[in-house]
Protein backbone atom coordinates (compact mmCIF):
# COMPACT_ATOMS: atom_id res chain seq x y z
CA UNK A 1 0.00 0.00 0.00
CA UNK A 2 1.43 3.33 -1.31
CA UNK A 3 0.74 6.32 1.39
CA UNK A 4 1.06 9.88 0.47
CA UNK A 5 0.55 13.15 2.61
CA UNK A 6 0.39 16.03 0.28
CA UNK A 7 -0.43 19.91 0.76
CA UNK A 8 -2.97 21.24 -1.70
CA UNK A 9 -3.34 24.51 -2.52
CA UNK A 10 -6.91 25.59 -2.32
CA UNK A 11 -8.78 27.46 -5.04
CA UNK A 12 -7.81 31.41 -5.76
CA UNK A 13 -9.37 33.66 -3.85
CA UNK A 14 -9.10 31.87 -0.53
CA UNK A 15 -6.32 31.51 2.01
CA UNK A 16 -3.86 29.18 3.07
CA UNK A 17 -3.36 25.46 1.84
CA UNK A 18 -4.98 22.50 2.61
CA UNK A 19 -4.08 18.78 2.77
CA UNK A 20 -5.01 15.34 2.00
CA UNK A 21 -4.23 11.64 2.69
CA UNK A 22 -3.84 9.31 -0.37
CA UNK A 23 -3.78 5.87 -0.44
CA UNK A 24 -3.23 3.51 -3.48
CA UNK A 25 -3.77 -0.40 -2.61
CA UNK A 26 -4.08 -3.25 -4.84
CA UNK A 27 -6.64 -5.80 -3.50
CA UNK A 28 -7.46 -9.25 -4.33
CA UNK A 29 -10.80 -8.56 -5.04
CA UNK A 30 -13.69 -8.25 -7.73
CA UNK A 31 -14.63 -4.74 -8.46
CA UNK A 32 -18.02 -5.65 -7.40
CA UNK A 33 -16.80 -6.23 -3.34
CA UNK A 34 -14.48 -3.14 -3.30
CA UNK A 35 -17.72 -0.95 -4.32
CA UNK A 36 -20.10 -2.64 -1.76
CA UNK A 37 -17.60 -2.23 0.98
CA UNK A 38 -17.68 1.39 0.60
CA UNK A 39 -21.45 1.49 -0.54
CA UNK A 40 -23.35 -0.60 2.26
CA UNK A 41 -24.19 -0.55 5.37
CA UNK A 42 -23.87 -4.16 6.29
CA UNK A 43 -20.24 -3.97 4.49
CA UNK A 44 -18.85 -0.84 5.97
CA UNK A 45 -19.56 -2.34 9.30
CA UNK A 46 -17.40 -5.65 8.25
CA UNK A 47 -14.23 -3.70 8.26
CA UNK A 48 -14.88 -0.20 9.03
CA UNK A 49 -17.01 1.21 11.19
CA UNK A 50 -19.38 -0.53 14.12
CA UNK A 51 -22.84 1.58 13.24
CA UNK A 52 -23.49 2.51 9.97
CA UNK A 53 -26.88 3.57 7.80
CA UNK A 54 -26.59 5.09 4.43
CA UNK A 55 -28.52 5.76 1.27
CA UNK A 56 -26.83 5.43 -2.15
CA UNK A 57 -27.54 8.26 -4.54
CA UNK A 58 -26.08 11.65 -5.09
CA UNK A 59 -27.52 13.55 -1.74
CA UNK A 60 -28.19 11.00 0.08
CA UNK A 61 -26.61 10.15 3.71
CA UNK A 62 -23.44 8.85 4.61
CA UNK A 63 -23.21 7.75 8.70
CA UNK A 64 -20.67 5.80 10.18
CA UNK A 65 -19.99 5.31 13.90
CA UNK A 66 -17.71 3.45 16.48
CA UNK A 67 -18.30 2.36 19.81
CA UNK A 68 -15.72 4.91 20.94
CA UNK A 69 -18.02 7.59 20.86
CA UNK A 70 -16.43 9.05 17.55
CA UNK A 71 -18.88 9.56 14.18
CA UNK A 72 -19.01 10.99 10.57
CA UNK A 73 -21.86 12.63 9.11
CA UNK A 74 -21.93 13.09 5.20
CA UNK A 75 -23.33 12.82 1.74
CA UNK A 76 -22.94 11.32 -1.31
CA UNK A 77 -21.69 13.45 -4.17
CA UNK A 78 -20.92 11.07 -6.80
CA UNK A 79 -21.87 7.69 -7.36
CA UNK A 80 -20.58 5.51 -10.46
CA UNK A 81 -21.09 2.15 -9.53
CA UNK A 82 -17.99 -0.43 -9.68
CA UNK A 83 -15.62 2.63 -10.63
CA UNK A 84 -16.15 5.41 -8.27
CA UNK A 85 -18.31 6.99 -5.26
CA UNK A 86 -17.14 10.01 -3.69
CA UNK A 87 -18.80 11.61 -0.36
CA UNK A 88 -18.40 14.37 2.33
CA UNK A 89 -17.07 13.60 5.70
CA UNK A 90 -17.83 15.13 9.40
CA UNK A 91 -16.48 13.81 11.60
CA UNK A 92 -17.44 14.52 15.50
CA UNK A 93 -14.61 17.06 16.95
CA UNK A 94 -12.86 18.11 13.45
CA UNK A 95 -12.96 21.66 12.39
CA UNK A 96 -14.99 21.57 8.99
CA UNK A 97 -15.85 18.62 6.76
CA UNK A 98 -13.53 17.37 4.09
CA UNK A 99 -14.05 15.11 1.12
CA UNK A 100 -13.29 11.15 0.66
CA UNK A 101 -12.99 9.80 -2.98
CA UNK A 102 -12.74 6.63 -3.87
CA UNK A 103 -11.62 5.28 -7.44
CA UNK A 104 -11.75 1.52 -8.41
CA UNK A 105 -9.77 -0.26 -11.63
CA UNK A 106 -10.64 -3.78 -12.24
CA UNK A 107 -7.32 -5.41 -12.74
CA UNK A 108 -8.46 -8.77 -13.41
CA UNK A 109 -11.63 -10.98 -12.13
CA UNK A 110 -10.25 -10.69 -8.74
CA UNK A 111 -8.27 -7.75 -8.25
CA UNK A 112 -8.51 -4.48 -7.99
CA UNK A 113 -6.53 -1.22 -7.76
CA UNK A 114 -8.11 1.17 -5.14
CA UNK A 115 -7.26 4.59 -4.82
CA UNK A 116 -8.48 6.51 -1.61
CA UNK A 117 -8.02 10.50 -1.40
CA UNK A 118 -9.47 12.19 1.69
CA UNK A 119 -9.18 15.79 0.66
CA UNK A 120 -9.81 19.18 2.58
CA UNK A 121 -8.10 18.23 5.52
CA UNK A 122 -6.98 21.93 7.25
CA UNK A 123 -3.14 22.77 7.36
CA UNK A 124 -3.11 25.00 10.63
CA UNK A 125 -2.38 23.63 14.09
CA UNK A 126 -6.51 22.89 14.88
CA UNK A 127 -6.05 20.32 12.01
CA UNK A 128 -2.88 18.59 13.47
CA UNK A 129 -4.73 15.98 16.30
CA UNK A 130 -7.17 15.25 13.14
CA UNK A 131 -4.76 14.57 10.70
CA UNK A 132 -2.96 11.99 12.80
CA UNK A 133 -6.19 10.38 13.58
CA UNK A 134 -7.01 10.25 10.17
CA UNK A 135 -3.77 8.67 9.05
CA UNK A 136 -3.77 6.17 11.57
CA UNK A 137 -7.08 5.57 11.04
CA UNK A 138 -7.01 4.90 6.76
CA UNK A 139 -3.88 2.60 7.66
CA UNK A 140 -5.69 0.55 9.93
CA UNK A 141 -8.57 0.21 8.31
CA UNK A 142 -7.65 -0.43 4.55
CA UNK A 143 -5.11 -3.19 5.74
CA UNK A 144 -8.14 -4.60 7.55
CA UNK A 145 -10.27 -4.56 4.33
CA UNK A 146 -7.96 -5.92 2.47
CA UNK A 147 -7.92 -9.29 5.29
CA UNK A 148 -10.99 -9.26 5.03
CA UNK A 149 -12.17 -9.21 1.24
CA UNK A 150 -9.26 -11.50 0.59
CA UNK A 151 -9.48 -13.59 3.60
CA UNK A 152 -12.15 -13.01 5.53
CA UNK A 153 -11.15 -12.39 9.24
CA UNK A 154 -11.45 -8.88 10.74
CA UNK A 155 -8.25 -7.58 12.11
CA UNK A 156 -10.17 -5.66 15.16
CA UNK A 157 -11.74 -8.58 16.85
CA UNK A 158 -8.61 -11.05 16.20
CA UNK A 159 -6.51 -8.80 17.55
CA UNK A 160 -8.86 -7.85 20.65
CA UNK A 161 -7.98 -9.14 24.12
CA UNK A 162 -10.98 -10.77 26.56
CA UNK A 163 -11.81 -10.43 29.44
CA UNK A 164 -12.94 -14.18 30.02
CA UNK A 165 -16.88 -12.82 31.15
CA UNK A 166 -20.62 -13.38 29.79
CA UNK A 167 -22.50 -10.29 31.12
CA UNK A 168 -26.09 -10.37 32.24
CA UNK A 169 -28.82 -8.01 32.77
CA UNK A 170 -28.57 -5.36 35.56
CA UNK A 171 -30.82 -2.98 37.01
CA UNK A 172 -32.67 -1.45 40.23
CA UNK A 173 -34.10 -4.51 40.79
CA UNK A 174 -31.36 -7.04 40.45
CA UNK A 175 -29.01 -4.84 42.19
CA UNK A 176 -31.16 -4.97 45.19
CA UNK A 177 -31.84 -8.80 44.99
CA UNK A 178 -28.13 -9.00 44.89
CA UNK A 179 -27.29 -6.10 47.69
CA UNK A 180 -25.19 -3.95 45.22
CA UNK A 181 -25.30 -0.17 46.13
CA UNK A 182 -25.61 1.00 42.92
CA UNK A 183 -27.55 0.46 39.89
CA UNK A 184 -25.27 0.79 37.13
CA UNK A 185 -22.09 -1.50 35.97
CA UNK A 186 -21.85 -4.83 34.12
CA UNK A 187 -23.16 -7.66 35.76
CA UNK A 188 -20.81 -10.79 35.61
CA UNK A 189 -23.13 -13.77 34.26
CA UNK A 190 -20.50 -16.40 33.83
CA UNK A 191 -16.83 -16.51 34.03
CA UNK A 192 -14.89 -18.85 30.88
CA UNK A 193 -12.98 -21.38 32.61
CA UNK A 194 -8.74 -20.92 31.99
CA UNK A 195 -9.49 -17.01 31.33
CA UNK A 196 -8.69 -13.81 32.55
CA UNK A 197 -11.77 -13.16 34.66
CA UNK A 198 -11.54 -16.74 36.35
CA UNK A 199 -7.79 -16.55 37.11
CA UNK A 200 -8.10 -13.21 38.48
CA UNK A 201 -11.22 -14.06 40.63
CA UNK A 202 -13.98 -12.87 39.44
CA UNK A 203 -17.28 -14.64 39.91
CA UNK A 204 -20.71 -14.75 38.71
CA UNK A 205 -22.93 -11.75 40.10
CA UNK A 206 -19.89 -9.56 40.67
CA UNK A 207 -21.06 -6.00 39.41
CA UNK A 208 -17.97 -4.31 37.26
CA UNK A 209 -18.40 -0.39 37.80
CA UNK A 210 -14.87 0.35 35.93
CA UNK A 211 -12.49 -1.17 34.03
CA UNK A 212 -8.39 0.69 33.73
CA UNK A 213 -9.57 3.47 35.43
CA UNK A 214 -12.61 4.18 33.41
CA UNK A 215 -16.56 3.55 34.07
CA UNK A 216 -17.83 0.24 33.07
CA UNK A 217 -21.96 0.96 31.97
CA UNK A 218 -22.27 -0.68 28.77
CA UNK A 219 -21.31 -3.81 26.59
CA UNK A 220 -20.00 -1.09 23.85
CA UNK A 221 -17.79 1.13 26.34
CA UNK A 222 -16.49 -2.50 27.26
CA UNK A 223 -15.36 -3.39 23.65
CA UNK A 224 -14.54 0.25 23.24
CA UNK A 225 -11.96 0.08 26.28
CA UNK A 226 -10.30 -3.31 25.23
CA UNK A 227 -9.82 -1.79 21.72
CA UNK A 228 -6.79 -0.16 23.36
CA UNK A 229 -5.35 -2.95 24.94
CA UNK A 230 -3.53 -6.69 24.20
CA UNK A 231 -3.52 -9.86 24.96
CA UNK A 232 -1.19 -10.13 28.56
CA UNK A 233 -1.35 -6.07 29.30
CA UNK A 234 -2.69 -5.44 32.79
CA UNK A 235 -5.73 -4.42 33.62
CA UNK A 236 -7.27 -2.92 37.05
CA UNK A 237 -10.81 -3.72 37.78
CA UNK A 238 -13.12 -1.98 40.33
CA UNK A 239 -16.34 -3.98 41.19
CA UNK A 240 -18.76 -4.94 43.51
CA UNK A 241 -19.25 -8.33 45.38
CA UNK A 242 -22.46 -8.06 47.20
CA UNK A 243 -22.10 -4.78 49.18
CA UNK A 244 -18.54 -5.13 49.32
CA UNK A 245 -16.44 -2.61 46.56
CA UNK A 246 -13.15 -4.58 45.38
CA UNK A 247 -10.56 -4.18 43.13
CA UNK A 248 -7.91 -6.95 41.71
CA UNK A 249 -5.61 -6.51 38.27
CA UNK A 250 -6.58 -8.82 35.73
CA UNK A 251 -4.21 -9.91 32.70
CA UNK A 252 -6.36 -9.93 29.53
CA UNK A 253 -6.17 -13.08 27.42
CA UNK A 254 -5.82 -14.20 23.90
CA UNK A 255 -9.09 -14.61 22.13
CA UNK A 256 -9.39 -17.67 20.82
CA UNK A 257 -10.21 -18.27 17.06
CA UNK A 258 -12.65 -20.92 16.18
CA UNK A 259 -11.85 -22.71 12.69
CA UNK A 260 -13.61 -21.45 10.55
CA UNK A 261 -15.13 -24.07 7.80
CA UNK A 262 -14.57 -23.01 4.31
CA UNK A 263 -18.23 -24.18 2.66
CA UNK A 264 -22.00 -23.56 4.13
CA UNK A 265 -22.32 -27.41 4.15
CA UNK A 266 -18.85 -27.74 6.85
CA UNK A 267 -19.88 -24.28 8.80
CA UNK A 268 -23.43 -26.49 9.10
CA UNK A 269 -21.87 -29.91 10.56
CA UNK A 270 -19.73 -27.51 13.21
CA UNK A 271 -22.68 -25.81 14.48
CA UNK A 272 -24.83 -29.00 14.55
CA UNK A 273 -21.75 -30.29 16.75
CA UNK A 274 -22.66 -27.53 19.25
CA UNK A 275 -26.04 -27.86 19.50
CA UNK A 276 -25.46 -31.72 20.07
CA UNK A 277 -23.23 -30.71 23.21
CA UNK A 278 -25.89 -28.14 24.52
CA UNK A 279 -28.80 -30.44 24.04
CA UNK A 280 -26.95 -33.32 25.90
CA UNK A 281 -26.19 -30.35 29.08
CA UNK A 282 -30.04 -29.23 28.92
CA UNK A 283 -31.80 -33.24 28.68
CA UNK A 284 -29.13 -33.88 31.82
CA UNK A 285 -30.22 -31.29 33.64
CA UNK A 286 -34.03 -31.96 33.07
CA UNK A 287 -33.80 -35.63 34.30
CA UNK A 288 -36.61 -36.02 36.85
CA UNK A 289 -37.88 -32.89 36.50
CA UNK A 290 -41.58 -32.70 36.90
CA UNK A 291 -44.10 -30.35 35.40
CA UNK A 292 -45.02 -28.38 38.53
CA UNK A 293 -41.23 -28.26 39.31
CA UNK A 294 -40.51 -26.97 35.87
CA UNK A 295 -42.88 -24.12 36.14
CA UNK A 296 -41.49 -22.63 39.63
CA UNK A 297 -40.37 -19.39 40.05
CA UNK A 298 -37.84 -18.48 42.31
CA UNK A 299 -39.13 -14.87 42.26
CA UNK A 300 -41.61 -12.91 40.45
CA UNK A 301 -39.67 -11.63 38.16
CA UNK A 302 -37.20 -14.65 37.75
CA UNK A 303 -37.85 -17.25 34.18
CA UNK A 304 -39.16 -20.37 34.79
CA UNK A 305 -37.33 -23.74 34.02
CA UNK A 306 -40.18 -23.74 30.79
CA UNK A 307 -39.19 -20.01 30.18
CA UNK A 308 -35.49 -20.67 30.57
CA UNK A 309 -36.32 -23.22 27.45
CA UNK A 310 -38.44 -20.38 25.34
CA UNK A 311 -35.93 -17.83 25.67
CA UNK A 312 -33.64 -20.59 24.27
CA UNK A 313 -35.69 -20.76 21.31
CA UNK A 314 -36.16 -17.04 20.72
CA UNK A 315 -32.18 -17.70 20.55
CA UNK A 316 -32.43 -19.70 18.06
CA UNK A 317 -35.40 -17.67 15.68
CA UNK A 318 -33.47 -14.72 16.59
CA UNK A 319 -30.22 -15.96 14.98
CA UNK A 320 -31.95 -17.49 11.87
CA UNK A 321 -33.33 -13.39 11.28
CA UNK A 322 -29.78 -12.53 11.55
CA UNK A 323 -28.30 -14.93 8.82
CA UNK A 324 -31.15 -13.67 6.85
CA UNK A 325 -30.48 -10.23 7.30
CA UNK A 326 -26.63 -10.17 6.90
CA UNK A 327 -27.25 -12.72 3.57
CA UNK A 328 -29.21 -10.04 1.87
CA UNK A 329 -26.78 -6.93 3.47
CA UNK A 330 -29.75 -5.36 5.60
CA UNK A 331 -28.21 -5.96 8.88
CA UNK A 332 -30.56 -4.30 11.36
CA UNK A 333 -29.43 -1.11 13.34
CA UNK A 334 -30.16 -0.25 16.95
CA UNK A 335 -28.75 2.01 19.55
CA UNK A 336 -28.00 -0.42 21.88
CA UNK A 337 -28.22 -4.38 22.70
CA UNK A 338 -31.85 -5.65 23.19
CA UNK A 339 -33.45 -6.83 26.70
CA UNK A 340 -35.53 -10.10 26.89
CA UNK A 341 -38.90 -9.24 27.21
CA UNK A 342 -40.59 -11.51 29.77
CA UNK A 343 -44.15 -11.66 27.91
CA UNK A 344 -42.47 -12.94 25.23
CA UNK A 345 -40.77 -16.00 26.77
CA UNK A 346 -43.99 -16.14 29.02
CA UNK A 347 -46.43 -16.29 25.66
CA UNK A 348 -43.68 -19.19 24.27
CA UNK A 349 -44.05 -21.56 27.21
CA UNK A 350 -47.63 -21.39 28.13
CA UNK A 351 -48.52 -22.20 24.05
CA UNK A 352 -45.83 -25.43 24.40
CA UNK A 353 -47.15 -26.10 28.05
CA UNK A 354 -45.09 -28.99 28.83
CA UNK A 355 -41.65 -29.05 29.23
CA UNK A 356 -40.75 -32.11 26.54
CA UNK A 357 -42.88 -29.92 23.95
CA UNK A 358 -40.61 -26.94 24.36
CA UNK A 359 -37.50 -29.04 24.09
CA UNK A 360 -39.23 -30.52 20.65
CA UNK A 361 -39.50 -27.06 19.60
CA UNK A 362 -36.05 -26.08 20.38
CA UNK A 363 -34.50 -28.58 18.70
CA UNK A 364 -37.13 -28.06 15.43
CA UNK A 365 -35.41 -24.60 15.45
CA UNK A 366 -32.16 -25.88 15.72
CA UNK A 367 -32.69 -27.78 12.83
CA UNK A 368 -34.10 -25.61 10.61
CA UNK A 369 -31.23 -22.50 11.21
CA UNK A 370 -28.61 -26.19 10.38
CA UNK A 371 -30.66 -26.48 7.20
CA UNK A 372 -30.20 -22.49 6.78
CA UNK A 373 -26.67 -22.74 7.14
CA UNK A 374 -25.77 -25.94 4.46
CA UNK A 375 -27.95 -23.52 1.76
CA UNK A 376 -26.53 -20.30 2.18
CA UNK A 377 -26.21 -19.04 -1.35
CA UNK A 378 -23.39 -19.20 -3.43
CA UNK A 379 -22.83 -15.20 -3.86
CA UNK A 380 -23.43 -14.42 0.15
CA UNK A 381 -20.28 -17.15 0.64
CA UNK A 382 -18.45 -15.46 -2.12
CA UNK A 383 -18.17 -12.42 0.43
CA UNK A 384 -15.22 -13.75 2.28
CA UNK A 385 -16.03 -11.13 5.39
CA UNK A 386 -19.71 -11.77 5.37
CA UNK A 387 -19.09 -15.33 5.82
CA UNK A 388 -16.51 -15.25 7.93
CA UNK A 389 -18.45 -13.08 10.15
CA UNK A 390 -21.57 -15.38 10.62
CA UNK A 391 -19.14 -17.93 11.13
CA UNK A 392 -17.48 -16.56 13.94
CA UNK A 393 -20.98 -15.78 15.34
CA UNK A 394 -21.99 -18.61 15.54
CA UNK A 395 -18.76 -20.92 16.99
CA UNK A 396 -17.21 -18.39 19.05
CA UNK A 397 -16.57 -19.30 22.61
CA UNK A 398 -19.91 -17.54 24.03
CA UNK A 399 -22.39 -20.11 22.22
CA UNK A 400 -21.59 -23.14 24.79
CA UNK A 401 -20.81 -20.75 27.72
CA UNK A 402 -24.49 -19.19 27.32
CA UNK A 403 -26.49 -22.59 27.31
CA UNK A 404 -23.89 -23.02 30.23
CA UNK A 405 -25.29 -20.41 32.59
CA UNK A 406 -28.87 -21.54 31.76
CA UNK A 407 -27.85 -25.05 32.43
CA UNK A 408 -26.87 -23.67 35.93
CA UNK A 409 -30.00 -21.69 35.96
CA UNK A 410 -32.26 -24.53 35.33
CA UNK A 411 -30.49 -26.38 38.79
CA UNK A 412 -30.72 -23.72 40.97
CA UNK A 413 -34.37 -23.10 39.87
CA UNK A 414 -35.23 -26.96 40.69
CA UNK A 415 -32.83 -26.81 43.83
CA UNK A 416 -35.19 -23.84 44.92
CA UNK A 417 -37.66 -25.57 44.19
CA UNK A 418 -37.60 -28.97 45.79
CA UNK A 419 -36.55 -27.08 49.22
CA UNK A 420 -39.63 -25.37 48.94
Amino acid sequence: MRVTFLPLRVPSGRIGMTRSLKYIQPVNAPVSQLFRAFTNATALREWLCDIATVDLKPGGRFYIAWHNGYYVCGEFTIIEPQRRVFWTWHGRGEPAPTRVEVTLQSSGESSTLLTLEHLGLGNTTIWEKAREEMARGWNNALKNLASVLEQGPDLRIINRPMLGVSFGEFDSRRAAMLGIPVETGMRVEGVFEGFSAQKAGLMKNDVLIALGGQPCNDFPGVLRLLESYQAGDTLEVVFYRGAEKKQLLLELSQRPQPKIPSTPQALSRAVQSLYARANDMLEEALQGVSESEAEFKPAQEEWSIKEVIAHLIHVERDTQAYINDVVFSQERVSDGYSDNLNARVAATASVFRTTSHLLDELKRAEDETIFLLRELPENFVANKGSFWRLAFQLLQLEFPAHTQEHVDQIRANLKSARAG
